[in-house]
């Protein structure tokens, strides 16, 4: 498509410049041909004064000499009173031509060897004089080649410009339209996070504009189906308690055996459903405008949904780092699974009335989640992300810190688990933005973040 637009703009260019430079060429020659004969009737024009004044020879003579030069003017007097016709300087034209003029009584040019000679009458007493002007050839072609050469030059830089501006305009037109190919074959090979940037011609602007959509549209639709199998999934978990607990109560039986172990099975069949519909989730990491989102407007938006929780159970707030935007390359319902998964744990393994904070840090390459509270911590903190991992104790599905690992991993981030200064637990994680491998915590980032800490505030 490039090469096709630079093809036809070299030939339209090409057309438009021979159609305008040939008929321009041939006007240079013409006005140069025109310069040249007004010339010569300038100088035939200062012999006129002295032929109506005299018409001796000698006199004559020195007018011509002085008039023309290199012997480019001659004067031809006609035959009278019995004198012969007189020739004065070198003629050059026939005496056909001479005849001729001197009959018709007009102006007029004649071929002759080296050039052209301008014939002009004059009518006097004595009869038609005729003075001839020699005009060479190189007087008539005089700045007809430079011309020629400025016009050439001038023609080429056009078309050498022409195809440049195409050039660059095709590649304005092609290159939208390869992203939008190979956002395509990426979408198409499964990865969801491929969007295009909205940019180019209208019309590709337009289509990359509907690919993010339909995309967007693909992650959500595939997102609720899996929230729905998992939600329906996790809707059987409470006739399930209800009935191991009625088969609890049945005694030692073989039969109430075998009932509380098809209970048992059923349950991890139920758990096994959850964790995979979990774990079917695809990396929906950013990979072009139209993906990511504003993580402290999502921070700000889920603890406005926990607080209210809080407030009833008397626990403290403290939010830090979301009073300006900050962008990660994560799905909007990504980080909004994750931090509901951090704060339900919260609620959930700690008494009510224990304190918890969140922080958003945002350092030059990275984006920094810290969710802390004071509770009683956890001992084993690798034990607690294998269980994320979902070797979990049973009646636990182990999705909460899985969800999250799997969102920071994608980045090229972590997840650790630490104490926090509230004297509970803390869970950092660490959002990649280049997507490269992160570097370690340095002190400057620890400091920076101890410092954006103590600036919280309690809500």
């Amino acid at each position: 498509m490039r090469w096709a637009l630079v093809k036809v703009c070299l030939a339209v260019t090409t057309m438009v410049v021979i159609a305008f430079a040939v008929p321009l060429g041939l006007v240079i020659k013409e006005m140069a041909r025109d310069r040249a004969f007004s010339n010569a009737e300038r100088e035939a024009a200062v012999v006129v004064p002295a032929l109506s004044i005299t018409t001796d020879r000698d006199q004559l003579e020195r007018v011509v000499a002085s008039a023309g030069s290199d012997d480019g003017m001659a004067v031809h007097l006609p035959a009278s009173d019995g004198r012969a016709a007189v020739d004065l300087g070198r003629r050059r034209a026939s005496e056909t031509d001479i005849a001729a003029v001197r009959r018709l009584g007009r102006a007029s040019t004649a071929e002759v060897p080296g050039g052209s000679a301008l014939l002009q009458p004059v009518a006097l007493s004595l009869g038609t004089v005729v003075i001839e002007v020699f005009v060479p050839e190189s007087e008539v072609s005089n700045g007809v080649a430079t011309a020629w050469a400025v016009l050439a030059a001038v023609g080429a830089a056009l078309v050498v410009g022409s195809v440049a501006v195409a050039d660059r305009l095709g590649v304005r037109m092609v290159q939208p339209a390869r992203r939008l190919v190979e956002g395509a074959h990426e979408l198409g090979e499964g990865k969801l996070g491929a969007r295009v940037p909205e940019e180019g011609p209208n019309e590709l602007r337009l289509a990359a504009v509907a690919f993010n959509s339909m995309a967007d549209q693909v992650v959500q639709l595939l997102a609720n189906e899996r929230e729905l199998a998992a939600d329906l999934s996790h809707r059987l978990r409470t006739p399930l308690t209800v009935l191991r607990l009625n088969a609890a109560s049945l005694g030692d039986s073989p039969a109430a055996e075998q009932t509380r172990t098809a209970v048992a099975q059923l349950e991890r069949e139920v758990d096994t459903i959850i964790r995979t519909a979990r774990e079917a989730k695809p990396q929906t990491a950013a990979a072009g405008p139209g993906a990511g989102c504003d993580a402290a407007e999502v921070v700000r938006e889920r603890m406005a949904f926990w607080s209210a929780l809080a407030e009833d159970e008397g626990r403290k707030v403290r939010l830090a780092g979301v009073d300006r935007p900050v962008r990660i390359p994560v799905a909007r319902a990504d980080l909004v699974a994750a931090l509901d998964a951090l704060l339900g744990n919260v609620f959930r393994h700690t008494a009510e009335g224990t304190a918890f904070a969140v922080d958003v840090h945002n350092a030059e390459d990275a984006v920094i989640v810290l969710v802390s509270d004071a509770g009683p911590g956890i001992r084993d903190p690798r034990a607690a992300m294998a269980r994320g991992r979902g070797s979990g104790a049973a009646g636990s599905t182990g999705l909460g810190l899985d969800i999250v690992r799997r969102l920071a991993e994608s980045t090229g981030g972590d997840v650790r688990i630490g104490s926090s200064v509230l004297g509970g637990t803390e869970v950092r994680i660490w959002i990649q933005l280049d997507g490269r491998e992160r570097a370690p915590l340095g002190r400057g980032h620890r400091g920076t973040v101890r410092r954006r800490r103590r600036g919280t505030r309690t809500r």
